[in-house]
């Protein structure tokens, strides 16, 4: 077993969701993580967890699921899998598909009905369990970030061999100064929006749900944001590749959506439900480690310098009042000529903080 393997298994287990004695633990993992799942089984074990339940999966379900289901199974809602999640205390997912576009030619709108459909779960296991979503590093993915797999290994397990503990105390005076501010302004190419955060509550991530991690993020008053975004990196979501992606906001909601290619998906998307056209998170990249966009949300949404709006569901614990299907996420590099305002005040130039 690669020693990376065992160690990353130990950082998921002790310090994500810190496994306990009687524990009901889920792993769900593509079929590719079998190596990490195999080394989490037995150290979850050796915890004391009364029962651990392993599912693995693969990108070719969801393909023939929505190339088969007709509407009535999309609208269906998976009782089984609802009672499963409320049956357990800990959830760990590996996301590591063998292909990375292999959803990509489904049809946007069955997505998204199934999306709503299933979001009580995810829900559930976001609010009610300890939960992390991590990777493992396979072809796939190594591809999509122009390396070859030796070197997208090394890049995936060094971003995990952090001291966590230091990420967190060092990351409590950007959690401050959010969580003391009111109005927040981006400013970029083509991009000047303001948004407001009074209220909220900010909150530090530092490897509990995320893995690898680094990042402060906040909910944003519903009818606040107004004003214009370009976003630096490709939106992905479900395999689909969303360039150069362009929204503009009016008193909180996306009045127009525009992107190189597939705007007629990106709107189809973004029409899922009433909260679909609202932001729902504010997030800031704060792991300088991490400085090149991978096309991997767990990694690219954390690099420092950069800032990201997830379009859709807030969350709870950061008072967000807007609910919705989606949580999408996009980038925006403020590294080149960006600029980060908070309550009239230059705090951040060019990614680099000023305060």
């Amino acid at each position: 077993m690669d020693p990376r393997i065992v160690k990353q298994a130990e950082i998921l287990v002790n310090t994500s969701v810190k496994i306990k004695r009687g524990d009901r633990v889920m792993v769900i993992a593509d079929i590719e993580a079998k190596p990490l799942v195999l080394e989490l089984y037995g150290q979850i074990l050796l915890k004391g967890a009364s029962e651990v339940r392993v599912h693995f999966d693969s990108y070719e379900f969801g393909e023939i699921y929505f190339k088969n289901a007709s509407n009535s199974q999309i609208m269906h809602f998976p009782s089984i899998a609802m009672k499963e999640i409320k049956d357990i205390d800990a959830y760990i997912a590996i996301r590591c598909p063998s292909n990375t576009r292999g959803l990509s030619g489904i049809d946007a709108g069955k997505v998204s009905r199934r999306q709503k459909v299933i979001a009580p779960i995810s829900k559930w296991r976001v609010q009610k369990t300890r939960w992390v979503v991590t990777t493992f590093p396979t072809e796939s993915q190594a591809q999509e970030a122009d390396m070859s797999l030796g070197e997208f290994e090394d890049f995936v397990f060094s971003s995990m061999e952090l001291d966590w503990k230091k990420v967190k105390a060092s990351q409590e005076k950007l959690r401050k100064l959010v969580d003391g501010t009111k109005t927040v302004r981006i400013v970029g190419e083509d991009t000047d929006l303001t948004l407001k955060i009074e209220g909220r509550k900010a909150v530090s991530a530092w490897g509990e749900c995320n893995m690898p991690d680094g990042e402060v993020f906040t909910s944003v008053v519903e009818n606040s944001a107004n004003g214009k975004i370009r976003f630096s990196y490709p939106a992905l979501y479900f395999g689909r590749e969303f360039d150069d992606v362009r929204l503009t906001f009016k008193r909180g909601v996306v009045i127009e959506a525009k992107a190189a290619k597939k705007e007629r998906d990106l709107n189809a998307i973004l029409d899922m439900d009433k909260g679909a056209r609202m932001i729902g998170e504010l997030g800031i990249g704060n792991n300088f480690k991490l400085t090149r966009f991978v096309k991997h949300i767990l990694f690219d949404e954390k690099m420092g310098g950069t800032i990201h709006i997830a379009l859709g569901k807030g969350y709870k614990e950061t008072l967000s009042k807007n609910t919705s299907a989606l949580h999408w996420d996009m980038i925006k590099d403020l590294r080149d000529s960006g600029e980060l305002w908070f309550d009239g005040k230059l705090v951040q130039k060019k990614g680099r903080w000023l305060v």
